[in-house]
């Protein structure tokens, strides 16, 4: 039998004012180590290494996206919507409390150094042996896969999908909004409450009123800032690349059975690839930056100073160029060997692209990549083709690498690179 809260919860937040729970499956899930664990995970990543506010956690992300979340249904149940399927709302509510929930740390660079997934983890925490499933089951038993289904985006509801999932869903709108005033930019900030009043359910999927069309534009513009500004600022960059160096090398020496001075063993699992849930759980950004400080005094001379920079933050230097042929970057590695470089180390080729918003195909059956308008006739269209600002933004790609590479490490050799390369890297 389910508790019921004797009073509503409130979490002051930065963003939203007040986070509000009534419902006490949600405050039991809040209050559980798995979703705990979510303070010790910063939203950002390294972030905070380029905008040194940026300390904020997934935890609080996740709050806030439960919190729109709850502002979308709570609106679509006031003007009494029929599209609604109001019996989906705890659905919703729950997905969109623990869609990051199987996040780890440093967040995305973590998933590409090991080839994770963290929505993958995320379902693995849901339906496991956990608190959090034990709690979801109270429902009903299988509770915990319907909110699986929902974060894997294949639950028979779509318009659940839609709010969790989607080019305009409660995730977005509340890390633009998080991260802006975490880092300090005014990028990110859009016209949140004017968004949600044009929102409503229409025929199994969320859609905007057309009056509410200029306030989806400047959200689609705040997003294609914030990526170019925040996400992808070349000196964040720069400490992702040696985050996913230190992990490359630790996971290198792990195979050679290189013997570590210091290593956890939820640690080592991770690099062997064969973690287990409880493991995974155990690992957050303390535990992994406590290695790295340990690793500063390890024998292998690459670890150690891998370590030492991304602690004292001794970051990559990069040079922006234009797009270069696959014959032009063979050539600038085999100069790096030549003059006794390591260009898997010493160099890093990065070519970041986003695409702000990904426009209407008629080919492309996926309705959920798309931000649907309707008018007063009810007739229905993709947002790129009533709104030229959304077309020009639409699919750009930034025509430039850059080079990372260690500044004190090349420009001792710089006199041993071939005279056109040296002036790149000079």
């Amino acid at each position: 039998m389910q508790l019921k809260l004797t009073e509503e919860k409130v979490f002051k937040d930065p963003v939203h004012n007040y986070v509000h729970v009534k419902d006490p499956i949600i405050w039991q899930l809040i209050n559980t180590p798995e979703f705990q664990r979510l303070r010790r995970i910063r939203q950002l990543g390294t972030s905070y290494l380029t905008f040194h506010g940026a300390e904020h956690s997934r935890f609080s992300h996740s709050l806030g996206v439960y919190e729109i979340t709850r502002k979308i249904i709570s609106q679509f149940e006031r003007s009494g919507y029929t599209d609604w399927p109001t019996e989906e709302k705890l659905v919703a509510l729950c997905a969109a409390l623990l869609h990051d929930v199987g996040h780890g740390p440093f967040s995305h660079s973590i998933e590409e150094a090991f080839d994770m997934n963290h929505e993958e983890w995320t379902c693995k925490i849901i339906m496991g042996d956990t608190e959090i499933g034990a709690i979801l089951r109270t429902v009903a038993p299988d509770f915990p896969e319907k909110i699986a289904s929902v974060i894997e985006k294949t639950y028979d509801k779509p318009i659940v999908v839609n709010l969790v999932s989607s080019p305009l869903d409660a995730d977005r709108m509340d890390y633009l909004l998080r991260d802006a005033y975490y880092t300090g930019v005014n990028y990110g900030t859009i016209d949140l409450d004017r968004i949600l009043r044009m929102l409503r359910p229409y025929h199994g999927r969320v859609v905007v009123k057309d009056s509410g069309m200029h306030a989806v534009e400047d959200y689609l513009m705040a997003r294609y800032q914030m990526y170019w500004q925040v996400y992808f600022h070349p000196v964040t960059r720069s400490s992702e690349i040696i985050l996913r160096q230190i992990f490359r090398r630790a996971k290198e020496l792990v195979q050679s059975e290189y013997s570590f001075g210091f290593m956890l063993p939820s640690l080592l699992s991770l690099i062997k690839g064969n973690i287990t849930v409880q493991e995974y759980l155990r690992i957050d950004e303390s535990i992994i930056q406590t290695a790295f400080n340990q690793w500063t005094e390890e024998k292998d001379e690459l670890l150690r100073d891998l370590c030492t920079r991304f602690l004292d933050r001794k970051l990559y230097k990069y040079v922006e160029v234009d797009l270069m042929s696959a014959d032009e970057i063979t050539e600038i590695t085999q100069a790096f060997k030549d003059a006794g470089l390591n260009p898997g180390y010493d160099l890093e080729i990065d070519f970041p692209s986003d695409l702000p918003y990904d426009v209407f195909r008629p080919d492309d059956e996926d309705s959920q990549k798309q931000i649907i308008i309707i008018d007063k006739q009810e007739r229905l269209r993709d947002i790129s083709e009533v709104s030229e600002i959304v077309r020009s933004i639409s699919g750009i790609q930034r025509g430039k690498y850059h080079l990372y590479f260690p500044e004190e490490k090349v420009r001792k050799v710089l006199d041993q690179l071939p005279p056109q390369i040296a002036k790149i890297f000079s």
